[in-house]
């Protein structure tokens, strides 16, 4: 038997497929190291890294994790250092002549390649079983691969392919499979959740499988992340307004506002059709929370256009909203037919003072919460004994927190991964702080 580690980076996508490949790996009687424990402690025989190749950073980060494995190698801490997932995917054919001491790179399909450098039998009865590494309480739903757009700035249909929906059979079998692990919060993901189906049955089928995900006994909650805006399905938001499990919050990167920058952008939809969704989905769904992400310094974005990137977001006020300054990627459609003229030192700029402006709204947002009587799951007890929750308004990992101090002084742990009603009573940019209502 081996002591095996996985290490995932990158988004969420990268961790469903982290948690296909553990539980094959378990069956296969590997022991399974969790992954918040202490890297290269002399404890694992051998560490996986999934791998990030979206932007720069991401990238960065990926090649920093894999040669700390690396040098915990050749100092003797682990005896095997794996590597999959997109940065492989997208560099295969550089990165084995570059970092030779890896065992192995695997791109981010090659989970049965992987296993059989280790030995493991695939067992295909196992398809829709994951072996969790978020809380127990909940998990993310990745419901197709790939991307049939062509955004200027993104390198995911390079290095994922085309769009491929998981069919529906599939998905509410694992879904089934997750509840029967205590899975309360099902977060539906993929990179353009909007798109599903569309292969599959001549038609999006988004809300389709949201009605028949909600079905599913133990499942309280769902969540949508990463829709695109072009063609969005209605339907999904008649769904949202009359369907309490499903959360009214949609995860929507928009990316910009300016036609002339959409354009460049290639984002197939311009800033009259992108205002009027928005108006739209705040009509149909009441008190419906919209997280955006927005891209800052891309080409054809000049003071002006800037400007009316920072109109619209305080017209509009997201209650979430990120955003990052364009970098240049090889292999892009950008990369290729655009000229990046402007400094980094401009785009940091610009980010920050979008950035700043966001602070406010998502203050204010949050003020306008004090006094109310909200439902939170509980997600943890921090380090100094105050509950840390999250309401059908914020997902994990990406948005604020409820802290909630125990009534009695002490946090009762077994309180994690249950539902709570509190009054919200004091409130930050990002986190809320709120008392239980017994």
């Amino acid at each position: 038997m081996s002591r095996i580690q996985c290490v995932t980076l990158g988004c969420s996508k990268n961790r469903v497929d982290s948690e296909h490949l553990l539980r094959q790996l378990q069956a296969g009687g590997m022991e399974i190291a969790p992954e918040s424990e202490n890297l290269y402690d002399g404890k694992v025989d051998v560490v996986i890294l999934n791998t990030c190749g979206f932007i720069q950073d991401a990238k960065e980060e990926s090649i920093e994790a894999i040669l700390d494995a690396v040098q915990a190698k050749q100092e003797g801490q682990v005896k095997k250092v794996y590597v999959f997932g997109c940065l492989s995917q997208r560099y295969r054919q550089d990165l084995p002549e570059i970092i030779p001491e890896v065992d192995g790179f695997f791109g981010a399909y090659d989970i049965q390649p992987l296993l059989e450098v280790m030995q493991v039998p695939y067992r295909p009865e196992l398809a829709a079983r994951r072996l969790l590494t978020t809380p127990s309480h909940y998990g993310y739903l990745k419901i197709s691969e790939g991307c049939d757009r062509t955004c200027s700035y993104c390198a995911i249909p390079k290095i994922r392919g085309k769009h491929c929906s998981v069919p529906m059979e599939a998905l509410v079998e694992e879904a089934h499979s997750l509840a029967e692990q205590g899975v309360k919060e099902l977060i539906v993901v993929a990179q353009d959740t909007t798109y599903y189906g569309l292969d599959l049955y001549r038609k999006r089928s988004l809300a389709n499988l949201l009605e028949r995900l909600s079905q599913i006994s133990g499942i309280d909650w769902l969540r949508v992340h990463y829709s695109y805006p072009d063609a969005f399905p209605e339907d999904v938001l008649d769904l949202m307004a009359s369907e309490p499990k499903l959360a009214p919050y949609i995860d929507i990167p928009l990316q910009h506002i300016s036609d002339k920058v959409l354009s460049a952008m290639r984002r197939s939809v311009n800033g009259a059709e992108t205002r009027a969704l928005v108006e739209k989905i705040r009509s149909r769904v009441p008190g419906a929370v919209l997280r955006t992400t927005l891209i800052v310094g891309h080409p054809g974005e000049g003071k002006r256009e800037f400007q009316e990137l920072l109109n619209f977001v305080s017209d509009y006020r997201f209650e979430r909203l990120g955003a990052f300054p364009y970098s240049e990627e090889e292999g892009t459609w950008g990369a290729a037919n655009l000229k990046d003229t402007l400094s980094r030192r401009i785009k940091q700029e610009r980010y920050e003072e979008l950035m700043e402006l966001q602070s406010g709204i998502s203050y204010e947002y949050n003020l306008s919460r004090v006094g109310s009587q909200e439902r939170v799951l509980i997600d943890a007890v921090s380090e100094d004994g105050v509950y840390v929750a999250r309401t059908q308004k914020e997902s994990p990992e990406v948005d604020g927190e409820v802290l909630i101090k125990p009534a009695t002084g002490i946090a009762d742990r077994s309180r994690i991964g249950q539902f709570a009603t509190v009054r919200i009573t004091h409130a930050d940019e990002y986190d809320l702080l709120a008392d239980f209502i017994e």
